[in-house]
């Protein structure tokens, strides 16, 4: 039973529900006492783990089942499916429970045991797949459980990535208990996690809806895609993080960047180490990607100072990484426990004094080869009749296309050039440069259609040798 200040029961909170499911939603937020600054803007946690399953997921799991058995995609007896990182079907797992459906599940092998264990212990099914292969494999975990869901007769598949049902959820449930919350939208920032993009995006358009004058702020892990997507328009090549539940390594039709107003990136070091300190100083038993929305609302709360609120945005418990970040085997095992440093900002490595040396597309191979002589670079990006980068021109490329004649000195060069890749805004970390150089790419430091800087490994070779002096 919920209590007062005072210690009474609160009269306005339901004695009794129906099912498991009516007592989805109403979490509380709390106060950070010892881990925000106390000369920075005040820091409240929504701690979505209250849940019944234990996550905010609870909320989009219910809502999207309900809504197929509105429309008739899910009848009686049939069989739900879904990938997930285990918050999700956790969620959906309970709601079959609850309902009486069957439910299978997709899921990668880096998520923990806890959380495969709990699925089982709904009654669901659970398969694993491999955590480190691309979006368009046949084992990534979305891949198999849309093929389940194809084999399996009056069955259900959810699609978390890309329902519209997702970002519903979370503006008609999730958005308008927080602006209730919060007197009317009277809250500076509302950090949120990436992961299907779904709770950023309902909760950004039911404030934007209301008029509120509250800043909506993504949160992406280094080596997924959201970031990226919202500063360039253009998708990375990811790469393997160890957080769960936060970021995604495919394009989510359930992520609107429109209703967003700032993305960061957090690492897994701040998310698991600000984590521990939730748990330790705050008694608030949270997950790992908790720990990156407190650790990203902090730092928001020093920009905006006294006298402003920001609310971070918990999404899960932390009883299900008690064998991981919980374990101080499981992070001195990973380097952890060791001081993250952090490289700088890709515009470190930009010499903004020298600019960056491009040809038209209609440029033929022979000006590029001068181009490339003249300035002693090894790839140019070619631009439209607007000055807007379109592809990019390797010296592997050239030499190719003389050697199998497909391409003399006169041949147009957007003809062997290759789409733009490895773009990265200039407030990127260094770190993000691994997974481009790991995808055989130079690194384009990009904004606002311009391209302000060109990385090769080299470039990053130099720096590290300054930086470790």
């Amino acid at each position: 039973m919920t209590m007062t200040k005072d210690h009474t029961p609160c009269t306005k909170c339901p004695r009794t529900y129906n099912s498991i499911l009516e007592a989805i939603g109403n979490t509380p937020l709390v106060r950070l006492n010892k881990i925000a600054d106390p000369d920075a803007a005040d820091v409240y946690a929504k701690c979505e783990f209250m849940n019944p399953a234990g996550s905010i997921k609870d909320r989009m799991a219910s809502f999207i089942i309900a809504k197929a058995e509105e429309e008739g995609l899910l009848k009686p007896g049939g069989t739900i499916v879904e990938n997930t990182s285990g918050n999700t079907g956790m969620g959906a797992a309970m709601t079959a429970a609850a309902k009486g459906y069957k439910s299978v599940f997709t899921m990668p092998d880096k998520m923990s045991q806890e959380k495969i264990d709990g699925l089982r212990a709904f009654g669901a099914q659970v398969i694993i797949t491999p955590t480190d292969v691309p979006g368009d494999s046949p084992d990534h975990y979305v891949n198999v459980a849309k093929r389940v869901a194809d084999e399996t007769p009056n069955s259900f598949y959810m699609d978390q990535y890309h329902s519209q049902w997702n970002i519903e959820a979370h503006e008609v449930l999730t958005g308008k208990e927080l602006y209730e919350q919060t007197d009317g939208g009277k809250v500076d920032a509302i950090v949120i996690g990436t992961g299907t993009g779904g709770t950023v995006s309902g909760i950004g358009r039911y404030f934007k809806k209301m008029g509120a004058d509250t800043k909506i702020i993504g949160v992406d892990p280094l080596g997924s895609v959201h970031y990226h997507f919202f500063k360039t328009g253009t998708l990375p090549t990811p790469y393997v993080y160890k957080v769960e539940g936060l970021g995604e390594d495919i394009k989510c039709e359930a992520f609107d960047p429109t209703v967003v107003d700032e993305m960061y990136q957090v690492n897994d070091y701040e998310c698991f180490t600000t984590a521990r300190r939730l748990v330790r100083e705050e008694g608030i038993f949270a997950g790992g990607s908790s720990g990156g929305m407190v650790h990203i609302a902090c730092e928001i709360a020093k920009k905006l100072g006294k006298g402003a609120k920001v609310i971070a945005i918990c999404p899960d418990s932390g009883s299900r990484y008690v064998t991981k970040y919980l374990s101080d085997e499981w992070m001195k095992m990973h380097g952890f426990f060791e001081p993250e440093k952090g490289l700088g900002l890709i515009e470190d490595l930009i010499d903004r004094t020298s600019p960056v040396i491009t040809l038209a597309d209609s440029s033929s191979l022979a000006e590029v080869i001068q181009s490339m002589r003249a300035n002693g670079i090894s790839q140019i990006p070619l631009t439209d009749e607007s000055g807007s980068p379109t592809c990019i021109v390797h010296e592997v490329d050239i030499l190719r296309a003389l050697q199998d004649g497909s391409a003399t000195s006169t041949t147009p060069s957007s003809t062997i050039a290759n789409p733009l890749g490895g773009l990265l805004h200039p407030k990127s970390r260094i770190e993000e440069l691994y997974g481009v150089f790991g995808a055989d790419q130079v690194a384009l430091a990009f904004e606002g259609n311009k391209i302000l800087g060109v990385i090769s490994q080299i470039d990053l070779i130099e720096h590290l040798s300054k930086h470790t002096k």
